[in-house]
C-alpha cells in the first residue's frame, strides 16, 4: 500500500538534516529533539480518487543510535566508516476504514470491504551512503500483531543541496509486497465482492509502484524550522487492475513548522 508515511518520512529527513546543521554550526550536538505541525493534501487511501486536507504531527528525537519518530516508530541505526548502515525499527501501520475518517486511510466507496486493523510491526533496512549526497537503500517492514504480509522497497536518495540552512532531498522508491499483502490492500475476496458489489480480484505478489518524493527544508535559526514536501505515486498493474483502485498516479503536498531543541 503507497501511503503517506514515505512522503512524511523524506520530510523529516530533510527536515532533521537541516536543523542537525544549523546545531552543529552553532558548535551544538546533533544529537536533539523536533517537535512541529503540518498539513497535509493527500488521497483517502492508495488508489483512492478523492483527496483529503489534514493536520499532520511531527515529532522525531535522537540521541546517538537510537531514535523515535512519529513516522517510523522507535529504532537504532548503526554505521560503518565505508558508509554502509543497517536500521531496525519497532514501527505501526494504522490499517484502513471502510469510510471516511480523518485519522487513517479510508473512504465511504469502500462501504463493504471491511476495515484492515491497525499493527505494530517491525523493519529492517540496510543501506549504503556512497557519497555526501547519494544513498542506496533496501528495506523490508513485517507485520507482528496482524498477518498482513510483507513488504518491500528499494530507494534511491539524492541530495543536490545541504547548508546550515536549506536541505534539499529527492528519494525515488520501487516498492513490492508478497501475495498476502497485496491481497489484504488491493485484493477482493468472495466475501468482500458479495458486500461491497466489487468484482472479485486476486492480486500476485510482486512489484506494484513507485513512489518518488522531493522535500526542501529551511532553517531560520537554530531551533525554527520550516518544510515543502510533494510526492508522486504510480501503480503497477498488480495493484492499478483491483477494483477498489480509481485512479492510479496519485500526487501529496505537505506544509509543516517545526521547532528542534
Amino acid at each position: 500500500m503507497i501511503t503517506r508515511n514515505t512522503t512524511l518520512y523524506m520530510a523529516g529527513l530533510a527536515l532533521f538534516a537541516s536543523a542537525a546543521a544549523a546545531r552543529a554550526d552553532d558548535g551544538e550536538t546533533q544529537d536533539g529533539v523536533m517537535i512541529g505541525l503540518g498539513a497535509q493534501y493527500a488521497p483517502r487511501y492508495s488508489g483512492a480518487d478523492k483527496m483529503r486536507l489534514q493536520p499532520v504531527p511531527i515529532f522525531q528525537a535522537r540521541r546517538g543510535a537510537f531514535f523515535a519518530d512519529a513516522q517510523k516508530g522507535v529504532g537504532y541505526d548503526l554505521q560503518s566508516d565505508g558508509g554502509f548502515y543497517l536500521e531496525h525499527t519497532l514501527g505501526y501501520n494504522l490499517g484502513r476504514a471502510d469510510k471516511d475518517v480523518d485519522w487513517r486511510d479510508g473512504a465511504d466507496r469502500l462501504k463493504g470491504m471491511g476495515s484492515i486493523d491497525a499493527s505494530v510491526n517491525t523493519a529492517l533496512a540496510l543501506g549504503w551512503q556512497v557519497t555526501p549526497w547519494f544513498s542506496a537503500e533496501g528495506k523490508a517492514v513485517l507485520p507482528l500483531s496482524d498477518d498482513q504480509g510483507v513488504n518491500y522497497q528499494a530507494s534511491l536518495t539524492l541530495v543536490p543541496l545541504q547548508s546550515t540552512r536549506d536541505t534539499l532531498a529527492l528519494q525515488s522508491a520501487a516498492l513490492f509486497g508478497d501475495a498476502r499483502y497485496m491481497n489484504r490492500w488491493y485484493g477482493v475476496s468472495a466475501a468482500q465482492s458479495r458486500r461491497a458489489g466489487f468484482e472479485r480480484y486476486r492480486a500476485p505478489g510482486g512489484f506494484y509502484g513507485v513512489q518518488s518524493t522531493l522535500s526542501w527544508s529551511h532553517q531560520f535559526d537554530a531551533n525554527w524550522g520550516s518544510l515543502v514536501s510533494a510526492g508522486y505515486s504510480w501503480l503497477g498493474d498488480r495493484a492499478a487492475e483491483s477494483p477498489v483502485v480509481f485512479r492510479r498516479g496519485e500526487g501529496v503536498g505537505t506544509l509543516a513548522i517545526t521547532y528542534s531543541f
